[in-house]
């Protein structure tokens, strides 16, 4: 699904209260038929590490940790044992086509590479819903292509959720849903 409009709208705020991050000042949210809305911040946190898969618009890589150790780092949150941990860092390096870079910091990749680790990274833990905050919006088409290329995978393959953000209109066209809000309310 993708939540358009123009800048200011509430798009990244619907998001971020999709997320779990922002409360909403009105209405419940229901995760999996379960009402989430007053729970603690530490189930809330869970729900987070385990359920939601975030890709932010700005990346929000940890710089002095290598490309494989960003999306190590959930994980490790998680508890995964070391050698699953590993197996499953080396499958998502290589799905988003970037197994080569494992070993370089985030200001040694590209804006495309940086944005493919946050995915990598949102992946990491397997979540049920993936939310992507203009993830196509810094890179150029081939790789935004590539990126789309992933989303459809992960829906097809794994009945995954993604609800994404963006301002093209070339993007949300190929999603099953669209969404347009303007001055704070579905259109």
């Amino acid at each position: 699904m993708a939540i358009e409009g123009p800048s200011g709208s509430g798009k990244s705020t619907l998001l971020n209260i999709i997320g779990c991050i922002d409360t909403p000042t009105k209405g419940k949210i229901f995760l999996s038929g379960r009402d989430i809305t007053g729970l603690s911040e530490r189930e809330l946190t869970k729900i987070r590490l385990l359920k939601i898969g975030f890709i932010f618009q700005l990346f929000y890589l940890i710089p002095t940790l290598k490309a494989w150790e960003n999306i190590d780092l959930p994980l490790r949150e998680a508890k995964v044992p070391r050698k699953k941990r590993k197996a499953r860092v080396d499958r998502l390096l290589k799905m988003v086509g970037l197994s080569k870079r494992a070993n370089h910091y985030p200001n040694q990749l590209s804006g495309g590479e940086c944005q493919r680790i946050a995915i990598a990274r949102a992946l990491a833990n397997n979540p049920e819903i993936l939310l992507a905050d203009e993830p196509t919006g810094e890179i150029d088409r081939a790789t935004s292509n590539r990126i789309l290329k992933i989303f459809k995978d992960l829906v097809e393959k794994y009945q995954m959720t993604i609800v994404l953000v963006t301002h093209d209109p070339k993007i949300s066209e190929q999603t099953q849903r669209r969404i347009i809000i303007e001055d704070g309310r579905i259109s």
